[in-house]
């Protein structure tokens, strides 16, 4: 029976020196790597703290030198952040639920009802992904023009189901579930729909956490098609408000918005993360 193979071998972790170079190396990379990505976030929540004066300035100053905290409460007040954020709410929440309810139900019936010509379909869902996102933009917006959906939450829900990348990666996770559990569903009496919401809806969390993911960060971050299609300042999202309203706002009051705007989806992540890297797991664990 081979041991697992390490960078480091079991012998010379046994040895002080070994654990000592081994901690060592580990704590300076651990600690590289944080500051390389916790150091933009805190030169963007300080420079919101700054004089305009202050972060134009050359060396730039890392510590602010007079805490402003009214950048904050001018870019709430100045680019009416909570009505652009209540926009982007909605478009999200919109988004995610038709996301949801179609892709599960669009992989359920791929997976396990087994339709006819199921691989075809599939297979044409697939090659979506192949096709650039922009190329899609001008047929988008002439179907929603046509149907008289500008300047509607509607535009954003219903271009947002058509998701290939998400319908594959919960058919990938249904096809895991134990056919064991499914079966013994169907021996109780089950239906199709029941054994959905009862048995796998259930055993399905961790990847309808990551699916949830990036269903709202997809629109959250959106910035071209919201720009098109909301012609109406007052119904735009935070992505294009914060461009739209920058021409004349002080550097620091904008880069205050853009911490505002970022810390729904950061708050989001630090919670879910757990199901993020869960479901992210479950859904690559069969080849």
């Amino acid at each position: 029976m081979t041991g697992t193979r390490t960078l480091v071998s079991p012998a010379a972790l046994a040895r002080p020196r070994g654990r000592a170079v081994y901690w060592t190396v580990f704590t300076s990379v651990l600690v590289l790597f944080a500051l390389a990505f916790l150091f933009p976030v805190y030169w963007m929540v300080t420079g919101a703290l700054k004089s305009p004066d202050e972060v134009a300035r050359t060396p730039p100053t890392l510590v602010p030198e007079h805490w402003r905290p009214d950048g904050y409460t001018d870019a709430w007040d100045l680019m009416q952040l909570p009505r652009h954020l209540g926009n982007t709410v909605v478009q999200a929440a919109g988004a995610w639920a038709f996301q949801l309810v179609f892709c599960t139900a669009a992989a359920y019936a791929l997976s396990r009802l087994r339709p006819a010509f199921g691989t075809v379909i599939l297979g044409g869902i697939l090659a979506t992904l192949m096709v650039p996102a922009q190329a899609l933009v001008v047929p988008k917006y002439l179907t929603v023009a046509d149907l008289g959906l500008l300047n509607d939450p509607l535009a954003i829900w219903l271009p947002a189901v058509a998701n290939a990348f998400n319908l594959y990666l919960l058919k990938r996770f249904f096809d895991q579930l134990p056919r064991e559990v499914l079966e013994a569903a169907e021996i109780d009496g089950a239906g199709r729909l029941r054994t959905l919401w009862s048995v796998v809806l259930p055993m399905s969390r961790p990847v309808l956490g990551v699916v949830s993911i990036f269903a709202l960060v997809a629109v959250w971050q959106d910035f071209l098609w919201p720009l098109m299609v909301f012609s109406d300042t007052g119904r735009q999202p935070i992505s294009v408000a914060l461009v739209q309203l920058s021409q004349n706002i002080q550097l620091t009051v904008l880069i205050a918005a853009m911490v505002i705007a970022s810390i729904p989806m950061v708050a989001l992540f630090l919670v879910f993360q757990r199901h993020i890297v869960a479901g992210i797991g479950a859904g690559s664990t069969k080849g």
